[in-house]
């Protein structure tokens, strides 16, 4: 240590040494920053994870998706919510095909909503009565599990026909086959004559509580709502584009038909979203989540730093005296700072190193595992493994600068008296 300058392997030798010369002291501290680091990533891997499921689950709604909604009734002076008014119409939505005036437009499929008593035998359920068009199954992505979906010829002639969910066709028939029985909707006889692929767990399984009908069946002979001109009301509007990168224009052609149809001089009585905002949406706010689980994680490796400083401040009061001799034959501060300072490092980047293989095993252990009825999806990133390592060697720096900085400041005449 009389060369001023510094060495870099002699110093990660002598760290190593020190390192090793307390097998148990240095495993304890190792193990803390392992658990903390292993922690981060699985609970992190598990809500990366959980977002792509989200993000998936709204992918599979269908591609290139706008959503026209009416806009907020006026009752009274006082405005409701949005979705309330009676504006659009089903001659509003074939509108939004005219190749001229909305070229982006690739297909549209209106939707009236209403709820409504379900009784096949003996057993019966209270459900969402959706009334779609054919282009329904194709703009909303569904797949047929059994059966067929609503024809052309359903809707022009107000067929009482009815395609299931699947948790309703499991309430209704449970392992019976569906498809040609007799159902009652609010007291009429439908036939069914399809049910749909489940949507899965989550918030789309609300999908598969649902029965479809014809429009127009739905409109005649569930609820009736019309507009001051007597046209048939819808309560969406779902618009596919034909192209991602023409969301933007599709969203303008749609308010251009629409405000030319409703002699629209002032507020729209209409909005419009996009698939595309309810996927950032939805990824901003899990966004948040996954980082809080991280932090919360983080609480561990904070208290393996504490373990790297308490290691370190042992570890310099027992060299003591081998940090007088050091001086006294020619290490500067900087020698014995940056000595404790890569003991400490090394612990860091070993339990980091460490803590990212076992991270890694935990959320491949933890894919697809069930617990009670929510199913772990896990999502190992390269970022997040890199993060963890970063927090970890930064944690075990600042907790190593006392310990170091306490070892620097020893004067030699002192540590070689020391006892």
């Amino acid at each position: 240590m009389g060369d001023s300058r510094l060495n870099i392997l002699e110093i990660l030798r002598t760290a190593f040494g020190a390192l090793r010369g307390n097998k148990l002291r240095t495993g304890l501290t190792l193990l803390g920053i392992i658990i903390g680091v292993t922690a981060v990533i699985a609970l992190m891997s598990i809500g990366r994870g959980a977002q792509q499921v989200v993000t998936a689950n709204i992918a599979s709604l269908g591609t290139n998706l706008l959503f026209v909604r009416p806009g907020s009734a006026v009752e009274a002076g006082v405005r409701s919510g949005l979705g309330t008014a009676a504006t659009l119409t089903m001659e509003d939505a074939y509108a939004l095909l005219d190749p001229v005036r909305t070229p982006s437009i690739e297909a549209v499929a209106p939707e009236l909503q209403t709820t409504a008593q379900v009784v096949a035998g003996r057993l019966n359920t209270r459900t969402r009565i959706i009334g779609v068009t054919p282009e329904y199954q194709n703009v909303r992505n569904y797949t047929i599990a059994s059966g067929q979906f609503i024809s052309p010829a359903h809707v022009q002639n107000r067929s009482l026909v009815a395609v299931l969910g699947s948790k309703v066709a499991a309430t209704l028939f449970g392992l019976r086959e569906p498809t040609g029985q007799a159902i009652r909707i609010n007291g009429r006889p439908y036939t069914v004559i399809g049910v749909l692929q489940s949507k899965g767990d989550g918030a789309l399984g609300l999908q598969d509580d649902q029965v479809l009908v014809p429009l127009t069946t739905a409109f005649y002979r569930l609820t009736s709502q019309r507009t001051a001109e007597g046209l048939v009301t819808v309560q969406a509007i779902n618009v596919q584009v034909r192209d991602s990168r023409e969301m933007d224009s599709a969203v303008q052609e749609i308010a251009g038909v629409l405000r030319l149809r409703h002699r629209i001089t002032a507020d729209d009585d209409f909005t419009i979203a996009s698939q595309q905002e309810t996927i950032q949406t939805l990824e901003e706010t899990t966004s948040v989540f996954v980082w809080f689980l991280g932090a919360i994680a983080g609480i561990s490796l904070l208290v393996g730093g504490i373990g790297i400083m308490n290691i370190m401040l042992v570890s310099v009061t027992e060299r003591t005296r081998e940090i007088g001799i050091r001086k006294a034959v020619g290490a500067r501060r900087i020698h014995i700072l940056v000595q404790f300072m890569a003991e400490a490092t090394c612990l860091s980047v070993a339990g980091g190193g460490m803590g990212v293989l076992f991270g890694w095993l935990a959320s491949q252990f933890l894919q697809g595992m069930s617990l009670g009825t929510q199913t772990f999806h896990t999502a190992f990133n390269g970022d997040i493994a890199l993060m963890a390592v970063l927090v970890s060697v930064a944690i075990g720096l600042f907790f190593g600068v006392y310990p170091a900085a306490r070892a620097s400041r020893l004067h030699p005449i002192e540590a070689l008296r020391y006892e």
